[in-house]
């Protein structure tokens, strides 16, 4: 077997198969990956084919991420990287096609943490009842994207492969398939519900063509909404001036996490909701919390 074959089906199939990888971390695994590849065949000069991994070592590794380090990229793409890497190498251990991991030595980069950014629940509150008011076939749609992604806390990925059968509007839930390809229960509070009982009553109708995809989201086209669509989309409300300064569409799951918390919420129901495998990965939101308590104390104690 060429390493060229062993790269693209061996190992993208042991993500899919094993590890349960979303489609958007198969792709950047295999695009980091590619990455690692061309940058050993542009220092050996060779062929694809004929590159050997068990001549790399954890100075080659070394080598590249000083390479990246040079054109530019932060710590935080640099360490996605490397644990790309790292996976890929124990990959190579595990199935036998090598005896030691090169990358098993070396240390991921330490990234400074940065604080999500987040809504207030005024700017929510503006933006889905004053922004979203209208009622024209779209901005129904994109009222009930905005209310399941506040309302559920849901990624976007998660929220573009929601299907009509993830929604039990009876039940108020929604069926979310994550990370790791792990399956939970989400709540839909009453804003959302309606939102999207407006929406598959409204505009899905007028969106959908005739045997349309099961897909709940659609774009104007009645083809499944992406997540670069999504973004689109809040690109759109910011340029409008409905959105006071540019944010990803994920803010609005940081949002949801952080007023959850601000109310008093549990941090491990709330881990659960996320859907974070770890309790260290919810635990930021904490720190936001916490934050925006010592605002609020400066500004409103008379003797702060």
């Amino acid at each position: 077997m060429t390493n060229k074959k062993l790269v693209e089906e061996e190992f993208l199939y042991y993500l899919v198969a094993e590890r349960g990888c979303s489609p958007n971390t198969l792709e950047a695994y295999s695009r980091d990956l590619q990455d690692f590849l061309l940058y050993l065949e542009e220092q050996a000069g060779n062929n694809l084919e004929n590159l050997d991994f068990k001549e790399v070592d954890n100075i080659t590794i070394r080598k590249y991420l000083v390479f990246l380090q040079g054109k530019g990229l932060q710590k935080s793409s640099i360490a996605r990287k490397l644990t790309t890497l790292r996976t890929f190498f124990k990959f190579l251990v595990k199935n036998h096609y090598l005896t030691t991991n090169p990358v098993s030595l070396i240390k991921t980069p330490k990234i400074p943490k940065k604080l999500p950014v987040v809504l207030t629940p005024k700017e929510i509150d503006a933006f889905l009842e004053e922004a979203l008011g209208k009622a024209d076939v779209l901005t129904i749609r994109d009222k009930a994207i905005f209310e399941v992604l506040y309302g559920c806390g849901l990624r976007v990925g998660e929220l573009v492969h929601l299907t009509l059968n993830n929604i039990n509007l009876e039940y108020h839930y929604i069926k979310v398939w994550g990370k790791g390809n792990k399956e939970r229960i989400v709540p839909i509070g009453k804003k959302a519900l309606q939102a999207i009982e407006d929406y598959l009553t409204i505009s899905r109708p007028e969106l959908a063509p005739k045997n349309s995809s099961n897909i709940l989201f659609l774009n104007s086209r009645g083809n499944p909404l992406t997540t670069r669509g999504v973004r689109y989309i809040v690109d759109k409300y910011v340029e409008k001036g409905a959105l006071h300064y540019k944010i990803s569409p994920h803010v609005f799951r940081h949002s949801f996490a952080t007023h959850l918390l601000d109310n008093g919420a549990d941090l491990r129901i709330v881990q659960e909701l996320l859907g974070h495998a770890n309790l260290s990965t919810t635990q930021i939101y904490t720190h936001v919390s916490q934050t925006r308590i010592k605002k609020v104390y400066y500004q409103a104690h008379p003797r702060a």
